[in-house]
């Protein structure tokens, strides 16, 4: 079985090609990936990479849909597909399907739902939902998968979902925890098991433009830094995180209107809002180093947030026996890596600045002090969202289930 995975931002469009034969005991073959950007703004640049091509240009690509059929043809003229029929399927690494939950065959009440969560999921839903009908109106006999963020985090308990809200509201209007990155930590879940099988409870921290940690044991999901949105938790590279509700009144009574309030909190918050310089850790990174305070408090300010929630999930999981590390920052910022793991060693916690210091990021490295077999591993692992997507797009049409309503 081909299968494209879709991987949507409001003005990107990025994904990987599989060829999923055997992808129950060899690792699938990655055909090909590309990638648009700055759609709909006049000017996108695009790429694809195959076996044999490395292709970029520029092009006034108007929307998800005009992106799709440019990456279309290039996978024809590359020869990465020999001809679109090809393609037996296309997988999401969605968002918010509110009370859906796992992986599902895309139909009219899916995009419904997911349309119904758009108003809390304003980046993520909407340039799925026009993707998902662009492909539909392009290839309509293929079948489509959306694999939820939130499905992953289904197995975390009732009392870490809920907020202190009335019943009620958690009934009719879904307000709950869903908990995202599920595609992420997934994998992360998958590796260890692959690579040091003796650590069944492990914090993985998915630090990148979005941020999250979980805590995993035995590989379900046993608690997610994420709230009923993806703007919540942890510090994003733009999005708040954790904030408290009751601020708006302060704002709203200084004269700020809602959507000004939600769309700088969505867009103009985080590293971006409180440094002042960028969204960028690394741009973040070289003012502090200048001496710019500003941003220097943003990057304590973050990795204090990550501290805040790995001290949590030691709670939850009675200590831990891996922290694990991927997403663009997590698996490239040795600074930020170092300083989340500083004054843990009572958790046995003990990161090696020279291990730590000459990982790369694209390879998987372990970065502890600890002697083998002994005190608490610490790992940067490249995650691969898409592959999980993949996976998960070939057992929902293998078996084809009707949606879970958690």
């Amino acid at each position: 079985m081909i299968v494209l995975v879709a991987n949507l931002g409001s003005t990107s469009f990025k994904y990987k090609l599989y060829d999923m034969a055997g992808a129950g005991s060899t690792v699938p073959a990655l055909l090909a990936q590309g990638a648009a950007d700055r759609l709909g703004q006049g000017r996108s640049t695009w790429s694809v990479q195959t076996g044999g091509a490395d292709r970029r240009g520029t092009d006034d690509l108007a929307d998800h849909a005009a992106a799709i059929e440019l990456h279309l043809a290039q996978l024809l003229d590359t020869g990465a597909l020999d001809r679109i029929e090809q393609l037996d399927a296309i997988g999401f690494k969605a968002v918010h399907g509110g009370p859906i939950g796992g992986a599902v065959k895309i139909d009219d009440a899916v995009l419904a739902t997911m349309q119904q969560f758009s108003d809390v999921a304003p980046q993520h839903n909407p340039p799925y939902l026009a993707a998902m009908r662009a492909f539909g109106e392009r290839l309509p006999g293929v079948p489509q998968v959306a694999a939820f963020e939130s499905g992953y985090h289904q197995t975390i308990a009732l009392s870490r979902q809920v907020y202190g809200v009335p019943h009620d509201w958690i009934e009719q209007f879904g307000i709950r925890r869903y908990g995202f990155h599920g595609a992420s930590h997934r994998y992360i879940a998958m590796r260890m098991a692959q690579i040091a099988p003796q650590a069944s409870r492990i914090i993985s921290c998915h630090l990148g433009g979005s941020c999250s940690i979980c805590a995993i044991r035995d590989g379900q999901s046993q608690a997610n830094s994420f709230g009923m949105t993806a703007q919540g938790g942890v510090f994003h590279a733009s999005r708040v995180g954790d904030f408290d509700t009751f601020a708006l009144l302060k704002l709203l009574q200084a004269g700020m209107d809602l959507d000004t309030i939600f769309k700088t909190l969505g867009k103009e918050a985080g590293l971006k809002g409180l440094s002042g310089v960028s969204a960028d850790m690394r741009e973040v990174e070289r003012a502090a180093d200048g001496g710019d305070e500003q941003a220097r408090l943003a990057i304590d300010a973050f990795t204090e947030s990550c501290r805040h929630y790995i001290g949590a999930y030691l709670a939850v999981l009675n200590g831990t026996d891996a922290v694990v590390f991927t997403g663009g920052i997590g698996q490239h910022g040795r600074a930020v890596r170092s300083a989340i793991c500083r004054d843990l060693d009572y958790a046995g916690i003990v990161l090696d600045e020279s291990k730590n210091a000459v990982a790369s990021g694209d390879d998987e490295s372990r970065i502890d002090a600890a002697p083998e077999g002994e005190g608490v591993a610490i790992w940067v692992v490249p995650t691969n969202e898409e592959l999980i997507v993949a996976k998960q797009t070939v057992d929902v049409l293998s078996t084809e289930p009707a949606a879970h309503h958690a």
